[in-house]
C-alpha cells in the first residue's frame, strides 16, 4: 500500500508540478535568431558568440530578441553510454560553455535535435534517446529546443512529439519547445499541449514566390496556407511559418519589409536568419522596428485573418489589446495599385464601429489620417502598408 501511495505521489509531482514550470513559456512568439538559413553546416563556436555578440550590440536584444539557437550540425556522434557528442572541432569548448556565454549576455540558448533516428544532415537523431538527450540539454542550460521529423520511418508523429515532450517535463528545467513537422500531420489540431510552436509548412526559401523541386517555397506561398490556421494560435502556442530570410540577398528591402510585417502580424516566431554581424542599416531598421514587432508581441495574441482576397491586392487583419487593431494592405503584383479604404465598412465588420481612430504608418512611423474619411493612396509592386489603429479617446 505504502508503494502504491509513494507511486501515486510521484504520478501526481510529474503530471502537476513539472508542466507547471513550462506553464508560462512563450506567451507572446518567441524572438531570436537561428543558425541555418545563412550557414547551413558551416557553424562553429565562435560564431555563436559573434552572433550573441552582435544581437548585444546592434539593437536586437532591446528590440525583443533573446534565443541562439544552433541548428542542425552540431552533433557528432554517441559515446558508448549513449551521450550525445558535439563536434569537438567545431565546438571545442563544449556545449554547456557556450551556453553559458550566450547566458552571460542576457541572451537564451537553443539547440536542435530530431524526432527521427537521424537528422536532416543524418547526423544522430533523438529516437530512442529522448529522456537522455533532455536530461542532457537541461545540463547544458538549453532553453529552447528545435525538433525535426527527418528519418522518422512509420513513426506517429503525434506520440513522437509527446514523447520528448514528456522528457523534457522529466528533465525539469522549462525548455520551450519548437515541433518542426512541417505541418505533415496538421500539427495546429493536436499540438497545442505538447509545444510551443509548430512548424506549418515545408521550409521557407529567400524569395518572394518561388518552388523548389525539393519542396521549399517562397514566403507569399507559405503566407497562403496560414489562412484559416488563426483559431489555432494563442499565448503559448503558436503557428510557425518557418524562420525569417529578412536580409540573405534574395530578395529587395521592400519585399523583406512585406515579409517582416507578414510575419509580425501572423503573431509568427521572430526567428533572424540573416548575418546579423554584418547586415545593412536598411536591413537592421527592418528587423528592430519595434512598431512593427509590437503587433507580433502583442499580449492579446491574436493571429491575423485574411479580410479581403483580390487577386494580387490583399487585407489582412490582426486585432490587439484595448480594441486595437493592425491593417496590413499587401501588393503581391507586378505593377502598383490604387487603393480606396472605407473604413466604416471594415470597423463595422470587425464589430469596433463605435470607435474612431488615428491611422499610423508603422513604416514611417507617423500618423496619416483618421478613420473619419474615405483613405486612398498607391502600393507600389511588391510592396506592403501597415497600419495601427489607435483609438482617438
Amino acid at each position: 500500500m505504502r508503494k502504491f501511495i509513494f507511486i501515486f505521489i510521484l504520478f501526481i509531482g510529474f503530471n502537476f508540478l513539472f508542466p507547471q514550470k513550462f506553464k508560462d513559456l512563450a506567451k507572446t512568439p518567441p524572438m531570436g535568431w537561428n543558425s541555418w538559413n545563412k550557414f547551413g553546416c558551416n557553424i562553429n563556436e565562435n560564431l555563436i558568440k559573434e552572433i550573441a555578440d552582435a544581437m548585444v550590440k546592434n539593437g536586437m536584444k532591446d528590440a525583443g530578441y533573446e534565443y541562439i539557437v544552433i541548428d542542425d550540425c552540431w552533433q557528432i556522434a554517441r559515446d558508448k553510454q549513449g551521450n550525445i557528442i558535439a563536434d569537438p572541432k567545431r565546438f571545442p569548448s563544449g556545449i554547456k560553455a557556450l551556453a553559458d556565454y550566450v547566458h552571460s549576455k542576457g541572451l537564451k540558448f537553443g539547440l536542435y535535435s530530431d524526432a527521427g533516428t537521424y537528422t536532416c544532415q543524418k547526423r544522430p537523431g533523438s529516437r530512442g534517446y529522448e529522456y537522455q538527450d533532455a536530461r542532457t540539454y537541461a545540463s547544458w542550460g538549453v532553453d529552447y529546443l528545435k525538433y525535426d521529423w527527418c528519418s522518422h520511418g512509420k513513426q506517429n508523429s503525434e506520440a513522437s512529439y509527446k514523447l520528448m515532450r514528456d522528457a523534457l517535463y522529466a528533465a525539469g528545467r522549462p525548455i520551450v519547445f519548437s515541433i518542426c513537422e512541417w505541418g505533415t500531420t496538421k500539427p495546429w489540431l493536436w499540438a497545442r499541449d505538447i509545444g510551443n510552436l509548430w512548424r506549418t509548412t515545408e521550409d521557407i526559401q529567400d524569395c518572394w514566390d518561388c518552388i523548389n523541386d525539393w519542396g521549399g517555397i517562397g514566403w507569399t506561398l507559405i503566407l497562403d496556407k496560414q489562412s484559416g490556421l488563426e483559431q489555432y494560435a494563442g499565448p503559448g502556442h503558436w503557428n510557425d511559418p518557418d524562420m525569417l530570410e529578412v536580409g540573405n540577398g534574395g530578395m529587395s528591402d521592400k519585399e523583406y519589409r512585406a515579409h517582416f510585417s507578414m510575419w509580425c502580424m501572423l503573431s509568427a516566431p521572430l526567428m533572424a536568419g540573416n548575418d546579423i554581424r554584418n547586415m545593412s542599416e536598411s536591413i537592421k531598421k527592418i528587423l528592430t522596428n519595434k512598431e512593427v514587432i509590437s503587433l507580433d508581441q502583442d499580449p492579446l495574441g491574436k493571429q491575423a485573418y485574411k479580410y479581403g482576397d483580390f487577386g494580387d491586392y490583399e487585407i489582412w487583419v490582426k486585432f490587439l489589446k484595448d480594441d486595437e487593431l493592425a491593417i496590413a494592405f499587401l501588393n503581391r503584383g507586378n505593377r502598383p495599385i490604387n487603393i480606396i479604404v472605407n473604413w466604416k465598412n471594415i470597423l463595422k465588420k470587425t464589430g469596433l464601429r463605435k470607435n474612431v481612430y488615428k491611422l499610423k504608418d508603422l513604416w514611417k512611423h507617423k500618423i496619416i489620417g483618421n478613420t473619419k474619411s474615405i483613405f486612398k493612396t498607391k502600393i507600389t509592386s511588391h510592396d506592403i502598408l501597415l497600419l495601427r489603429l489607435k483609438k482617438i479617446p
